[in-house]
């Protein structure tokens, strides 16, 4: 710590990550993995809200795996969830497990509450020494051009801290979006949802989800309440209301207003005891910018979603794992050594471009099925009302054909985006044919190391980028570094070769040794090593 202007400066860390829900949580681990020293800051002195996420798609147990805490993850999860469909007097069950996605280690959709999550991405940083600081506000931040200042606020005083980056997980209301002066597009829904823990009598039999279409929207049951058996999430037409603070739990349900709600749905169900509950009202938004020189967004300061199809925190934490490395590498500078020398302006830049591309898709596909499960309007309140009822029989028959489910599954998982038109998709020459392309997730399969068959998703298990070599290929240069790990493949006949970014995405392939189209890669990436310094 150093004075400056009269104020304690904190120089000692390279990422300061404010908001500590999962994005925050999991960026701070990806950027500690890469090389960075990181900083979590959070306003909310307690640690426990309630969960607005309780599913966890298999493209982010995909990007965790590396971190080392999809295995207690995956011990809290529900992997096989079985959900009931009420579709007016029809009722048709449906599993979520065990979906045809053979090219992933995690073919199911899983059952979580957010609150677990965060649980285990806390615990995962004390283990790296990283503990998160609640009850520590940022006032202010700005980019000074050859790095960041941020002023915070706690129990001990007011503090500036001095950085080379600055992470805004914060949430819709975002002071680091504020900050940084980045516009933000939004669009209020007529729509809000209601959240309850209560324990239920003359419930629906099993203990699946429930879900119940009805002619005002949708009503959920699941499982996994945080203070009671049940988890109420339903949608209805707004109660409005001044200063409403979307996507954050607002004003308590009256009981009796629940327990119309379940009425309505037809649940047959009455309310034992109600713990808890909330309206939560919604909109849709989307930043104009993810970066302003040093300073970032990510997550819901960056984008938020109605809660259709799960997206908020799956498309936070893969916002996260796409930022950390990034930001560890430019930070810890290229091959871990130095930083002096080494432009990341192409490498930072490239987060902007590939994932705020990727939320606009997002929120396309969020806002369309919202409107179907939501509003209140004439046409969508008959389609949930009469036509699905009618259509009952035809969906055991639709849910039948795995193939049609699993594309689904993929488009809302993620499994899908790609980076082909990122600056650090490069192809080498000779081009691989035959392999994933530049910017593509690579997907899992069976792999010859010399040994039995192993799969490779859990041979790359580990952070750092991971240089998948063919059987023939010839030995990577020595400017590979130690950021890279080296893996062949010998049931891969060929002389090619795919470089795979800390993400799982492909960044660099060719078709057959090029050392120069490797070696500029990792150097755009900030995977080479620095030249040796000449006497």
């Amino acid at each position: 710590m150093v004075a400056d202007r009269g104020r304690d400066v904190t120089a000692a860390v390279d990422v300061l990550v404010v908001g500590a829900g999962t994005t925050g949580l999991s960026l701070a681990l990806q950027a500690q993995a890469h090389g960075a020293r990181v900083r979590v800051v959070e306003r909310r002195p307690e640690p426990f809200r309630p969960s607005r996420a309780l599913i966890v798609h298999p493209r982010t147990l995909e990007v965790l795996r590396p971190l080392g805490v999809t295995d207690a993850l995956l011990e809290l999860a529900d992997t096989a969830p079985g959900v009931h469909l009420h579709l007016g007097p029809r009722v048709v069950e449906a599993g979520l497990a065990d979906l045809a996605l053979p090219d992933t280690a995690f073919p199911h959709l899983s059952l979580m509450r957010q609150t677990d999550v965060e649980t285990v991405l806390t615990r995962a940083l004390a283990d790296r020494g990283v503990t998160v600081e609640r009850g520590t506000e940022l006032l202010t931040a700005r980019d000074d051009g050859d790095g960041a200042r941020a002023v915070l606020r706690s129990r001990r005083g007011t503090e500036e801290i001095r950085c080379p980056f600055v992470v805004g997980c914060d949430g819709p209301a975002s002071a680091v979006r504020a900050c940084a002066g980045i516009g933000w597009h939004r669009r209020p829904y007529a729509e809000e949802v209601v959240l309850a823990d209560l324990d239920l009598g003359g419930r629906p039999p099993g203990a699946d989800a429930q879900v119940f279409a009805g002619r005002r929207g949708l009503l959920f049951l699941f499982p996994i309440g945080e203070r009671a058996t049940w988890r109420l999430l339903a949608t209805r037409a707004s109660a409005g209301g001044a200063g409403q603070d979307f996507g954050q739990p607002g004003p308590a349900v009256p009981e009796a207003e629940l327990q119309r709600l379940l009425d309505e749905a037809g649940t047959h169900a009455r309310i034992e005891r109600l713990a808890w509950s909330a309206r939560v009202p919604l909109q849709c938004a989307l930043a104009r910018r993810f970066r302003r020189g040093r300073l970032f967004l990510a997550g819901d300061a960056a984008h938020t979603y109605s809660p259709a199809t799960g997206q908020g925190m799956n498309a936070g934490i893969q916002d996260a794992v796409n930022l950390g490395w990034k930001l560890g590498f430019a930070a810890s500078g290229p091959g871990g050594g130095s930083a002096d020398g080494f432009d990341a302006d192409v490498l930072l830049g490239s987060y902007e471009g590939e994932r705020r591309a990727a939320a606009r898709r997002r929120l396309l596909l969020t806002h369309t099925a919202f409107w179907a499960e939501a509003s209140t309007g004439r046409l969508p309140s008959w389609l949930r009302a009469v036509a699905a009822p009618r259509a009952a029989p035809a969906v055991p028959v639709l849910l039948g054909r795995r193939r049609l489910v699993a594309e689904a599954v993929r488009l809302i998982s993620q499994l899908r985006v790609n980076y082909r038109r990122s600056p650090l998709s490069v192809e080498g020459t000779p081009p691989l044919r035959g392999a994933p392309r530049p910017g593509d997730r690579l997907p899992d399969a069976a792999v010859g190391v010399g040994g039995p068959a192993e799969r490779l998703h859990g041979l790359l298990a580990r952070p750092g980028v991971h240089l998948l070599l063919q059987r023939d290929a010839d030995p990577p240069p020595d400017t590979v570094g130690p950021r890279v790990t080296v893996l062949r493949l010998s049931n891969s006949p060929g002389r090619g070769l795919v470089a795979v970014r800390p993400d799982g995405h492909v960044g660099f392939r060719c078709g057959a040794a090029d050392p120069a189209g490797l070696t500029g890669w990792l150097s755009l990436i900030g995977a080479a090593p620095s030249p040796p310094v000449r006497p």
